[in-house]
């Protein structure tokens, strides 16, 4: 293989010094990459692999790691240290707005998110596509000073021109408003869309635009995505959830069918970190610190909420570390509904554990794929699950998409985080957790009739882990499971 390298770049390049500087850059590049991910490795499975490969084939996985694998998020983790987090907790004891009963029964959230969890709020449970996008719409009409919004997803599809719409008829009105998109997922969406929103006075940004080391055709860091849903209406009113802007969140897609989702409606003083996580986000994306818009600490309802932003910046693996605590400390019940579930070893043996102490471990997942290998991956590990005496469902009523967490009577969890490994330690990802207890009783109830709609995986019925060539596609998937 090198000496067809060197014959192809003999070929473009007929001064063999050149030749010989290049291969020498190159494998001073690889080396320094292989530092790179000494340095900042957090797991070693996938550091191993890289390194081998960066010593093995220095051409041209140097480039893909740098696509791939740089891990450059200093300035981010800095951004987070002087953003304010810190002295929200102290804000929010002086206002009497803090939680301190449910703060200290779960300190591990708090600490993630730096942020505790937050009385005084109205919080509705949007289920749907109708429901939610209502919910959105109408919070953006009511919207007087501010409109921040952020999806990984926008389509330019009936759903997102009538966001558009109602973002430019705010922005006549006055309205300061910021999109923020992730590059990966808004993809294919059309420069038109975007200019027609500009040209409003709309700031419009992707998230990695800003950081184009070796971009060719989209950004470099794209395994890095932003996956995070919010829009914060004045500083007083959040929406967070799994819903991207698109026609099929709304049920309309002839793939698809009903699209099983869910989002959260937040009003009250629990907005203020939901508006602190797309500041840091935009302040990333842009290097332009929002400085002027609306942020209230006014009581709106009694119940108690936390948010909890998550990323590859954050020095630990947060989101990794706040799961398998919560998991690991339910002692009744642990209900889990994701599209993707995709667990490493150790969320399995923290479920494994749950089942061991004699908790009802339910884990529901789509009946029909959208991401192909991800699905077939979720097939063997949820197959692994059963034979181990935990209850697995598959949802058949259209394309479940919603990620949710219950346990025990104790705490709710809902947001963007998938369970796998993408969003446990690779996506910037959001969790709202609730623990009072009507909100805990609308996530049960929602979730029965989930499950209830659910056909659950029986092993002893002949055929249930299907063919083998699905059993070998399904485990070969598996393999790929830190990178899906």
């Amino acid at each position: 293989m090198l000496l067809a390298l060197d014959a192809w770049l003999s070929s473009l390049i007929p001064d063999r010094g050149i030749v010989y500087w290049l291969f020498l850059a190159n494998y001073l590049l690889a080396l320094g990459f292989v530092v790179s991910e000494i340095v900042h490795s957090r797991t070693s499975q996938g550091s191993i692999a890289w390194i081998l490969s960066l010593l093995t084939l220095p051409f041209p996985m140097t480039f893909f790691y740098a696509v791939f694998g740089l891990k450059l998020f200093d300035d981010y983790a800095a951004l987070q240290t002087h953003s304010g987090r810190v002295l929200r907790k102290v804000r929010a004891a002086k206002t009497k707005i803090l939680d301190q009963p449910s703060s200290e029964e779960w300190p591990v959230l708090v600490n993630v998110s730096q942020i505790p969890f937050l009385k005084g709020n109205d919080v509705e449970l949007l289920i749907d596509g109708e429901a939610t996008f209502d919910s959105i719409f109408a919070g953006i009409s009511r919207a007087q000073e501010s409109l921040l919004v952020q999806f990984y997803i926008i389509h330019d599809d009936e759903l997102g021109r009538e966001l558009a719409t109602r973002l430019i008829e705010r922005a006549n009105a006055g309205v300061k408003i910021y999109l923020l998109y992730d590059d990966v997922g808004c993809f294919w969406l059309p420069r038109a869309y975007k200019n027609r929103l500009r040209d409003a006075g709309i700031r419009m940004h992707g998230f990695n635009h800003r950081h184009r080391i070796l971009r060719f055709l989209g950004p470099t860091r794209i395994q890095y995505r932003n996956h995070r849903k919010i829009v914060v209406a004045d500083g007083k009113e959040a929406w967070i959830g799994g819903l991207n802007v698109g026609d099929e969140y709304m049920g309309r897609s002839k793939k698809f069918g009903p699209w099983r989702d869910t989002h959260v409606r937040i009003k009250g003083p629990a907005v203020l970190a939901a508006d602190l996580s797309f500041r840091e986000d935009w302040q990333w994306a842009t290097g332009e610190e929002l400085k002027g818009l609306p942020a209230s600490t006014e009581v709106a309802g009694e119940q108690s909420v936390l948010i909890m932003p998550t990323g590859p910046a954050d020095k630990l693996e947060s989101c990794a570390i706040a799961f398998d605590d919560v998991i690991g400390q339910s002692k009744e019940r642990l209900w889990i509904v994701s599209p993707y579930f995709v667990p490493d070893t150790s969320m399995e043996t923290a479920l494994y554990a749950a089942a061991l102490r004699g908790v009802d471990v339910r884990i529901l997942i789509p009946e029909k794929p959208d991401h192909l290998i991800v699905w077939l991956a979720s097939i063997a590990h949820a197959f692994g699950m059963v034979e181990h005496g935990i209850n697995i469902y598959r949802y058949p009523g259209g394309f479940l998409h919603e990620k949710v967490i219950l346990v025990d009577d104790r705490i709710a969890g809902v947001g963007t985080v998938n369970f796998d490994n993408r969003s446990f330690r690779i996506n910037f990802e959001i969790t709202l957790w609730f623990t009072h207890e009507r909100m805990v009783k609308d996530v049960e109830k929602m979730l029965r009739k989930d499950f209830a709609a659910a056909r659950k995986v029986d092993l002893e019925k002949r055929g249930a882990r299907g063919s083998v060539l699905m059993r070998f596609a399904s485990n070969a998937a598996r393999l790929l499971s830190p990178i899906l």
